[in-house]
């Protein structure tokens, strides 16, 4: 049986585990959107800044990849994933149902973010997100390179998100 992971941010361009197969996949019921504080991978405690979070919102849906594990190497991705994904508790892992591009339904792992979660700043506006995004550098490296990946990698594969291209555009204006 084939592992699936959902790829909506940074597992679009950086999985960091071996891909079989990329399909696109649509999930219902949640919306990608810069909703979780980072204080590890894009910013700091100090001057946090902004990842993607998939936040439940009836109605909603997020088109992103379906990632196929190759076979084998299931127990270290889950590991992998699970300590790059969790690094608090601000995401919740969840073996979710999408449905890729060819009708098909298959279950993925899935990282939402919890919103109890004092990492969840759901509801900014998109040039407060801008300005955050703008500025702030983490672990990973600033938080501008998260956003222009994420924004090019969805375009690449002919997923544009509005609200992803906007703030690609205002930040490049903010930090020009």
């Amino acid at each position: 049986m084939t592992m699936w992971v959902f790829g909506y941010g940074s597992l679009l361009w950086n999985p960091g585990f071996p891909v079989a197969r990329r399909e696109i996949a649509t999930l219902q019921g949640y919306a990608r959107s810069f909703c979780m504080s980072s204080v590890h991978h894009r910013g700091t405690e100090e001057k946090p800044g902004l990842v993607l979070a998939l936040d439940e919102v009836a109605g909603a849906h997020c088109t992103g990849l379906a990632l196929a594990v190759e076979n084998g190497a299931e127990t270290e991705t889950l590991d992998y994933l699970r300590e790059r994904e969790l690094i608090s508790s601000a995401y919740v892992e969840r073996d979710l149902e999408v449905e890729l591009q060819t009708g098909d339904l298959v279950t993925a792992v899935t990282y939402v973010i919890d919103p109890h979660h004092v990492q969840y700043c759901g509801g900014m506006s998109l040039e407060e997100q801008a300005r955050i995004i703008a500025h702030a550098v983490g672990g990973r490296g600033p938080n501008t390179e998260y956003l222009y990946n994420t924004a090019s990698h969805l375009a690449e594969i002919g997923l544009n998100d509005e609200d992803l291209d906007w703030l690609a555009g205002r930040v490049r204006q903010i930090t020009a």
